[in-house]
């Protein structure tokens, strides 16, 4: 494929255009993980592999602190994960991530990986929750037929009393291949980075909370997610979420020691509701979405790369 040059010869060259891929999820992939959390690239980008090959995979998940805004109606409850050792659930889970770039005045151009169908089995065990995955489906012909050996592969989580998530665990089966095992792991990350975590104190119907996490990766990203009970019949909750991301630097470091760019501009927002069951390890519905549109700017040039983005991530029983 052709050169793809930023402008100046001070910005890096891209040997193939989805190294410049690897470049912005690893840097600010939106759930994401956002997502600048720690999303795998496409495997079949020359000159990188998946997180998982061959070996279980531990991913510490930065921590989630909650604040709690209001504390709605009465009666009020303790929000808690009720569920015992031993409880199972099937659920499925949709991961839809696009992303466009444009250098200067070039034409836009796609680098939107397939989006994915997951359905799992979720068992409850005594240090957090295991995932089973079924047959994944997407509609990209070679990455579902790269899928067909991936039955059986295995993720896991760890959770606080809060239900926010700890731990990610990635095992793909032994056959995978790597282009499923990159689309896999990115998936998780999407998911991982739209949980919610429950305050620490007593709320009911009309209760707001906040949920900050701070991503790292290329720029560090301040994540706030804005939760409000809307209903609750039983255990049974329906909440609203409102995210919104900002760098807290204006400058974004390049991997692989590629150079860095001026962050100019930086906009990733986006809504959605969850329906979460305390007696299940998983939502059972909903979906959030969560995008923008991002600046960057060398230093020393008048070269500008622009950068759209967006991330769905839905459950369903």
């Amino acid at each position: 494929m052709a050169v793809t040059v930023l402008s100046s010869s001070r910005l890096p060259r891209i040997a193939r255009p989805g190294v410049l891929l690897v470049a912005l999820v690893l840097g600010f992939a939106t759930f994401g993980a956002g997502c600048a959390d720690r999303s795998a690239s496409p495997a079949d980008v020359e000159g990188t592999e998946p997180l998982g090959i061959g070996k279980e995979v531990t991913v510490p998940i930065s921590a989630a602190v909650t604040t709690l805004v209001s504390a709605g109606d009465e009666p009020r409850d303790l929000l808690r994960p009720r569920y015992a050792v031993g409880t199972t659930q099937e659920v499925t889970l949709r991961t839809d991530y696009r992303i466009q770039q444009q250098v200067n005045d070039q034409p836009a151009r796609d680098f939107s990986p397939a989006a994915l169908t997951i359905p799992m089995t979720a068992c409850a065990g005594e240090d957090g929750v295991d995932l089973t995955v079924g047959t994944v489906t997407t509609p990209d012909p070679a990455l579902n037929k790269a899928f067909t050996t991936a039955d059986g592969s295995h993720a896991g989580l760890e959770m606080s009393d809060l239900g926010a998530i700890t731990e990610l665990r990635l095992a793909p089966s032994p056959d995978t291949p790597n282009t499923a095992r990159a689309a896999l792991e990115q998936a998780f990350y999407q998911a991982v980075y739209r949980s919610i975590a429950f305050p620490d104190e007593p709320v009911g119907v009309g209760a707001v909370w906040t949920v900050h996490q701070e991503i790292t990766g290329g720029v560090t990203l301040d994540q706030i997610t804005t939760a409000t009970l809307t209903s609750r019949d039983g255990d049974r909750l329906t909440i609203d979420l409102q995210v919104s991301q900002t760098p807290t630097d204006k400058v974004w470091m390049l991997p692989n020691d590629a150079g860095a760019l001026d962050i100019d501009g930086y906009v990733m927002e986006g809504t959605g509701t969850i329906t979460v069951d305390l007696g299940l390890p998983l939502p059972v519905s909903g979906a959030i979405e969560v995008g923008g549109q991002q600046t960057y700017r060398d230093s020393r040039s008048v070269s500008t790369l622009v950068q759209t983005q967006s991330t769905r991530v839905s459950w369903t029983e």
